[in-house]
């Protein structure tokens, strides 16, 4: 049993405050960087709505759509099944929460573990709660827009009734829209990205500063230093970062 007061806060220890504000530093501040406060930052961004302005630019030079909406529902099909994953997770961690016990018990048998109190065990999975609830809202506001955008390609006029104006600025429109939710389902993922590296603090905070340092690499790499994004930069036609 905890020997604190009924209603007191939980003593947090110095490591683990700096070991969290590190870790919020870290997605904050990599957040910030890749996606800027508008339009994405990222190169791998940047080619991709090339690729939705030309896709959409091909759209409506068809008559028949389906084609298009395929690639809508595909995208909503991930957000889906990462939006029902989240749900079994926040189950696991709801789980976890009314079984402190027991999992403390596991990490107790590692050696390299450092051992925390009942109210920091507390402390640390409600946060683990707090960020996939975060990437729950992304991926279900990721569907809504989706359909925004089946909806906008429903709407899209058929080949001989584009005129000028439409011809010029609904592939821009369109592929902005598709941006958005590609965007969204993104933060999602960043969010089971970190995530996981919260389960490093179970352990002991300075396992935790350094798997948020580790994500913010392989995030890094992925988003600006890939050979996919080389390869899609060759194929449309730009030099590579």
């Amino acid at each position: 049993m905890s020997d604190a007061l009924p209603g007191a806060l939980p003593a947090v220890p110095l490591p683990d405050i700096l070991a969290f504000l590190w870790f919020m530093a870290c997605w904050v501040g990599y957040s910030y960087y890749a996606d800027g406060r508008d339009e994405s930052r990222r190169p791998v961004a940047k080619v991709m709505h090339q690729y939705r302005v030309r896709w959409m630019e091909r759209m409506l030079e068809r008559d028949n759509r389906m084609a298009d909406i395929n690639i809508v529902t595909a995208h909503m099909r991930g957000g889906m099944m990462f939006a029902s994953i989240t749900i079994l997770i926040l189950a696991g961690v709801m789980t976890i929460l009314g079984n402190l016990g027991k999992a403390r018990e596991v990490t107790s048998h590692l050696s390299f573990a450092v051992e925390a109190s009942q109210e920091m065990w507390e402390i640390k999975v409600i946060v683990l709660l707090l960020i996939f609830v975060y990437a729950f809202f992304k991926y279900a506001w990721c569907l809504r827009q989706f359909n925004y955008a089946l909806i906008f390609i429903g709407a899209a006029p058929l080949p001989e009734e584009v005129n000028v104006r439409e011809r010029k600025d609904y592939p821009e429109r369109g592929a902005r829209l598709v941006d958005r939710g590609i965007n969204t389902f993104n933060r999602g993922l960043r969010a089971y990205y970190f995530g996981l590296a919260t389960l490093a603090w179970f352990f002991g905070p300075v396992f935790y500063a350094v798997a948020a340092v580790w994500v913010v690499a392989v995030l890094y790499r992925r988003d600006f230093r890939s050979v996919t994004l080389q390869t899609l930069s060759e194929l449309d036609g730009n030099e590579g970062p």
